[in-house]
């Protein structure tokens, strides 16, 4: 999966690439509230804001080993408080930082998931960054998938302005960028190599990968060790 707090990455690093300064749009900020934000319904999955009744279920998620490796923690949630300060980042008075929501099962209502937009300026590649986490119990059904479709739909609808942003540069590469000129906007995403599921995953969405790099590993237990990373991006229609 692609963590939704994606892992640290390579040696020595370089940055990942240059970065550029283009002119595009982004949603305009702060982002809706959680008030305002209706779910998004998709055949299997009902797509909502956090709730503070999610405890019990996102601590479920996060306690699995499995779903963890993948994530910048590295590990599964000590207790019930550390789930909750990081449910805090998408509760009010925080969520207009982020468009993050929790998936559910369309049929029982059990928490799957979580997932969106948790970082506005990604470090690496300059977009704002999509990840996900889906219970074990929910990989291989192609839910991940579905998740991901449906919420690019809604991130591209959100209100717009015109920004100034630093990107990677090979994000645009290809693309026009003299002076006044607007290039698309895009939303990026980080997946391990040795991911393929996520791989697939950000592939069937539409994304495309346009970077590999090396950091060192920031999870426990990984120390003196490198993560490849791929980095995609998806351009909006």
């Amino acid at each position: 999966m692609a963590a939704e707090s994606p892992p640290g990455i390579s040696p020595p690093p370089p940055a990942p690439s240059s970065k550029i300064k283009i002119t595009t749009t982004l949603p305009t900020r702060p982002l809706p509230p959680n008030a305002q934000r209706a779910p998004i319904l998709t055949p299997r999955l009902v797509i909502r804001p956090f709730a503070p009744t999610d405890l019990d279920g996102i601590h479920a998620l996060r306690s699995q080993p499995e779903v963890m490796q993948w994530t910048s923690v590295g590990r599964p949630d000590r207790d019930r408080a550390e789930t909750q300060a990081f449910m805090d980042r998408y509760l009010p008075p925080n969520e207009g930082r982020s468009y993050d929501f929790v998936m559910c099962d369309r049929a029982t209502g059990r928490v799957l998931g979580t997932g969106g937009m948790h970082k506005m300026e990604c470090l690496e590649l300059g977009w704002p960054e999509v990840g996900y986490m889906f219970r074990k119990e929910a990989w291989g059904r192609g839910l991940a998938t579905e998740f991901l479709t449906a919420w690019t739909e809604a991130w591209w609808a959100l209100p717009r302005s015109v920004v100034e942003v630093e990107v990677d540069a090979d994000s645009v590469a290809g693309l026009e960028a003299g002076p006044g000129t607007q290039l698309p906007e895009m939303v990026s995403a980080m997946a391990e190599s040795n991911n393929p599921g996520s791989i697939r995953v950000l592939e069937k969405a539409g994304f495309r990968s346009f970077k590999t790099w090396k950091e060192p590993d920031s999870r426990p237990g990984f120390e003196n060790l490198d993560v490849e990373l791929i980095g995609f991006a998806l351009q909006r229609p």
